[in-house]
């Protein structure tokens, strides 16, 4: 009885592994210095929601299992975003309030991203200009477009044991979009 308190939770592993894998992704130069992401606080932030989103839409297709795993790495987040904001001086007293801030802008950047991944290219080049370029310029955002329409297809695709591989293999994806890119 006493050994299910010791016991690792699997879900919370499982999410931990995911999200290193989903940071990292986030970190590819090729997104910033290729596809233009501004390399700022703001702009890896904007980076690494789009790559939650993205696994938060794979794990839709695993039902009940995959909704608990969605949770647990949205806690993983937002409690590193907590970490972080703790690590640049936010004090105690306006923590809580910066970190509703950004989960307001999470959940509205990844409500117009969910859409827009469904309408297709053009949609989510004009909400990708829209919160990572601050922009009007859907122009801008065409290859991190690009990026995430592929992303997205590569995550889908990918069975619920090999999420983790075909997110490392992100880095990968954004370096030959934007290698192809010198027009």
């Amino acid at each position: 009885m006493i050994l299910r308190w010791f016991r690792k939770d699997q879900t919370q592993s499982q999410a931990e592994t995911l999200f290193e894998a989903l940071n990292d992704a986030s970190r590819a130069p090729a997104l910033y210095a290729g596809a233009g992401a501004p390399d700022t606080i703001e702009g890896r932030f904007e980076v690494l929601a789009l790559h939650v989103l993205l696994a938060m839409r794979r794990l839709r297709q695993d039902g009940p299992a995959g909704n608990r795993l969605s949770t647990a790495l949205q806690e993983i987040f937002f409690r590193r975003l907590d970490d972080a904001l703790r690590e640049t001086g936010v004090g105690d007293l306006s923590i809580g309030r910066k970190i509703r801030g950004l989960a307001e802008a999470f959940y509205g950047r990844a409500t117009a991203y969910d859409k827009a991944l469904g309408e297709g290219h053009d949609a989510i080049a004009a909400a990708l200009a829209r919160n990572v370029f601050e922009s009007g310029d859907a122009a801008r955002a065409r290859l991190l477009a690009d990026y995430a329409l592929k992303a997205d297809h590569l995550l889908s695709a990918a069975p619920p044991e090999s999420l983790v591989a075909a997110i490392r293999t992100l880095d990968a994806t954004g370096a030959a979009f934007t290698a192809g890119s010198s027009d």
